[in-house]
Parts: C-alpha cells; structure tokens; sequence
C-alpha cells in the first residue's frame, strides 16, 4: 500500500496494490498497521458505512461537531466520484482549502481525511457505491455542513449545477465563515 500526502498534509490518499489476472483481482483495502506506521498514530476505526448513489447526486459537505468529529477512510466500491475535503480548522495555515481526488472502483484508490474536515463527493458515474471508515459513531445531534457552493471555497465539481441533485438539507447548509463553530 502507498500513502501519499496531498497539498494539505493532513489529507492522505492511499493506494492500495492490485493483484489481478484473468480471473478477477485482490486488493487489500485497508491495514491498520501500515497505515498506523505512516501517519504515526493510532486510528480506531469503529463504524463502517456505504452508500449508493446516482450521477449527479452531491452529498456533502458534511462534519461531525467535537465531541463526535470523525476521521473517514473513504473509497468507492463501483463507479466513479468526485471526492472533496475542505480544511474547517480554526487557526489551521490552510483553513478553507480543499482537496478534490477522483476515486474510482477501478483505480481503488482511498482518501483518509481527519478530523475538522468537511467532506462531500459527487457521482460522475452512472451510479456509485460509496464505502468508508469512521472513527466515532454518527451523532445526530452534532451533524453539521457547509455549503457546496460556497464562492469563498470555489469547488469546481465537474458537473453543470444543473445536474446535481441534492437533499433538501444539503440545499441549506451556510458558508464557511456562517457554519457553527467547529
């Protein structure tokens, strides 16, 4: 597995090797220890979830509130995404900057993306299966977002607005500078 730091350090993408041949391939998805060796601390991963979706479909950007703020180990099963992680750190010398990483189930590459990070992908895909690692439970009451089209943060998403299709919450969320503190 290679781990490889973005232009926000905090931000990794991992690549997993792929065996394959004829009849099919094997990837190891995920090693606790490599990944611990790496990043020089320990992870404790405690909820897996997946979800599928259709072209056009943005989810995001979404955030856990402290106490119940997660790091994500986020992949795509089938199809192709657009992943986005957006740097919600007060104080952080990269505060409102992004990562953007097309995540694919054919190249397996996965994003691990810390805490105070707001996260969202779009499907670029006819359809999408969308897999990640948590490591805290879901809170609802401490679920929180910002807008996707925030012009401060300027995320191109490669679709026209006119094809993305979001949840009524994610049509609501504030900017950046508006959002509950973190």
């Amino acid at each position: 597995m290679n781990f490889i730091r973005t232009e926000i350090p905090d931000i990794i993408i991992c690549e997993p090797s792929l065996f394959g041949d004829d009849r099919g391939y094997f990837v190891e998805t995920f090693r606790e220890d490599k990944l611990e060796t790496f990043l020089g601390y320990k992870i404790d991963f405690c909820q897996d979830n997946e979800s599928k979706s259709s072209y056009g479909v943005l989810r995001g950007l979404h955030y856990q509130l402290a106490p119940y703020s997660q790091t994500k180990l986020v992949r795509v099963i089938e199809g192709r995404v657009l992943d986005i992680a957006v740097d919600i750190r007060d104080g952080s010398p990269t505060f409102g900057k992004h990562i953007s990483v097309e995540l694919t189930g054919e190249n397996k590459k996965q994003l691990l993306i810390p805490r105070g990070f707001a996260h969202g992908y779009v499907v670029l895909s006819e359809t999408a299966v969308f897999a990640y690692k948590v490591d805290n439970y879901y809170n609802q009451e401490s679920d929180s977002g910002i807008a996707f089209d925030d012009s401060e943060l300027n995320i191109d998403w490669k679709l026209p607005k006119e094809n993305l299709k979001l949840s009524e919450k994610d049509t609501k969320q504030p900017s950046l500078l508006k959002r509950r503190i973190f």
